[in-house]
């Protein structure tokens, strides 16, 4: 039926072409910000499980600061147990000295100056703190940082007793006396014990670092996931760009052409 009150051509092919502009404009705007899902109702589901991968990344890089922060303490905490080696070294070494018949009282009184100088240093080492944080405490206390984002897995810094054990024996000796091939042993002891906190340091900063290792790895993998998740296929979009600005110009042609369409009524009522 022809009728002047009603074009249905036109009215269809002026909704296709809405529907195309809306298409066209989301398509630049994926381009333009170069994310995927502009609005929730895009893709509801990916943008909520896109929220909780960008929350874990976060989390993620903030546990990888954190075992960088565990990482220095302990590499501040060997640093003190190496000085502590050289300490004990010198007091072993001054010990020996000391044990030497040819020497008399005198040279022996010299010898333990720098000793119990020595001592002391030992003893201020056991005080030396990073950012606050003992490195060293009583007991062997132990600080538990995490090693994944949702703190399922956590690892400990031990804060080893640097005046305690074989060490504690040996800080009120003096070389003065008659025990000097005995204040050897000891000091002998007092290195093996130190040995064994440098392992314990060393074995944990080593866990450390495949800690880190693997966050790099899983923060590299969640990247990728929301990537995949949130961001515009460029190639794939630049294709559906073209293809909505064809379908523009051809809506826009055939609207035209349906408006037009009606002016056959004219020249028939003309004619009549």
């Amino acid at each position: 039926m022809i009728s002047i009150n009603v074009n249905s051509a036109a009215s269809a092919s002026g909704l296709n072409l809405g529907k195309t502009n809306d298409a066209l404009q989301k398509s630049l705007q994926r381009l333009s910000s170069g994310t995927r899902i502009i609005n929730s109702s895009d893709d509801a589901g990916g943008l909520a499980v896109s929220m909780k991968m960008s929350a874990a990344l976060k989390r993620t890089e903030a546990t990888a600061i954190n075992l960088q922060n565990a990482q220095s303490f302990l590499q501040t905490q060997d640093g003190a147990f190496k000085v502590a080696d050289k300490v004990l070294s010198r007091m072993s070494e001054l010990a020996t000295l000391a044990n030497d018949p040819t020497k008399n009282a005198g040279d022996i009184a010299l010898y333990d100056k720098e000793f119990q100088n020595l001592q002391d240093q030992l003893t201020s080492l056991g005080t030396e703190e990073f950012n606050g944080v003992p490195l060293f405490g009583a007991g062997g206390v132990v600080l538990t940082v995490s090693t994944s984002e949702d703190g399922g897995q956590t690892l400990g810094l031990t804060e080893a007793n640097i005046t305690g054990g074989d060490i504690a024996t040996i800080l009120g000796l003096t070389l003065t006396g008659a025990s000097a091939p005995t204040d050897t042993v000891a000091i002998q002891n007092a290195i093996q014990y130190l040995a064994d906190l440098r392992a314990q340091n060393g074995a944990e900063e080593s866990r450390v670092n495949f800690s880190m290792d693997l966050l790099k790895i899983n923060a590299i993998n969640l990247e990728a996931a929301n990537s995949r998740i949130i961001d515009v296929d460029v190639a794939a979009e630049s294709s559906q760009l073209a293809r909505f600005q064809i379908l523009q110009q051809a809506g826009t042609a055939m609207l035209a052409q349906a408006n037009t369409s009606q002016q056959s009524l004219v020249r028939l009522l003309q004619g009549s």
